[in-house]
Protein backbone atom coordinates (compact mmCIF):
# COMPACT_ATOMS: atom_id res chain seq x y z
CA UNK A 1 0.00 0.00 0.00
CA UNK A 2 0.95 3.16 -0.64
CA UNK A 3 1.17 6.44 2.08
CA UNK A 4 2.65 9.73 2.01
CA UNK A 5 5.40 10.30 4.18
CA UNK A 6 6.93 13.68 5.10
CA UNK A 7 5.46 14.04 1.18
CA UNK A 8 7.29 11.24 -0.38
CA UNK A 9 4.77 8.44 -1.07
CA UNK A 10 6.36 5.24 0.15
CA UNK A 11 5.08 1.53 -0.65
CA UNK A 12 4.76 -0.03 2.98
CA UNK A 13 3.85 -3.14 3.79
CA UNK A 14 0.10 -3.67 4.51
CA UNK A 15 -0.86 -3.54 8.35
CA UNK A 16 2.22 -0.38 8.69
CA UNK A 17 1.73 1.43 12.07
CA UNK A 18 3.18 4.98 12.80
CA UNK A 19 5.88 3.04 14.69
CA UNK A 20 6.91 0.73 11.73
CA UNK A 21 7.59 4.34 9.53
CA UNK A 22 9.62 6.00 12.08
CA UNK A 23 11.93 2.87 11.89
CA UNK A 24 11.90 3.18 7.92
CA UNK A 25 13.23 6.65 8.62
CA UNK A 26 15.63 6.09 11.22
CA UNK A 27 13.65 8.61 13.64
CA UNK A 28 15.81 9.59 16.84
CA UNK A 29 14.32 7.74 20.23
CA UNK A 30 13.18 11.31 21.39
CA UNK A 31 12.14 14.77 20.19
CA UNK A 32 10.06 13.21 17.90
CA UNK A 33 6.14 14.26 16.93
CA UNK A 34 4.17 12.69 14.51
CA UNK A 35 0.94 13.21 12.53
CA UNK A 36 -1.40 11.44 10.51
CA UNK A 37 -3.67 12.65 8.40
CA UNK A 38 -3.22 16.19 9.82
CA UNK A 39 -3.85 14.81 13.62
CA UNK A 40 -1.21 13.95 16.19
CA UNK A 41 -0.67 10.66 17.21
CA UNK A 42 0.39 10.25 20.64
CA UNK A 43 4.01 8.34 21.38
CA UNK A 44 1.73 5.69 23.19
CA UNK A 45 0.13 4.75 20.30
CA UNK A 46 2.61 4.75 17.94
CA UNK A 47 3.24 0.71 18.22
CA UNK A 48 -0.68 0.33 17.88
CA UNK A 49 -2.10 3.15 15.03
CA UNK A 50 -1.99 1.63 11.80
CA UNK A 51 -1.04 3.98 8.47
CA UNK A 52 -3.87 3.88 6.00
CA UNK A 53 -3.61 3.06 2.43
CA UNK A 54 -3.42 6.93 1.26
CA UNK A 55 -2.78 8.09 4.88
CA UNK A 56 -0.62 11.08 5.33
CA UNK A 57 2.06 11.30 8.02
CA UNK A 58 4.31 13.90 8.79
CA UNK A 59 7.10 12.87 11.17
CA UNK A 60 8.82 16.45 12.88
CA UNK A 61 12.00 16.13 15.10
CA UNK A 62 12.96 18.96 17.20
CA UNK A 63 16.43 20.90 16.34
CA UNK A 64 18.66 22.44 18.36
CA UNK A 65 19.99 25.89 17.87
CA UNK A 66 20.07 29.38 18.65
Amino acid sequence: MNARVNGVVRDLPDGATVAHVLELLNAPPSGVAVALDGEVVPRAAWSSTLVPSGGVVEVLTAVQGG
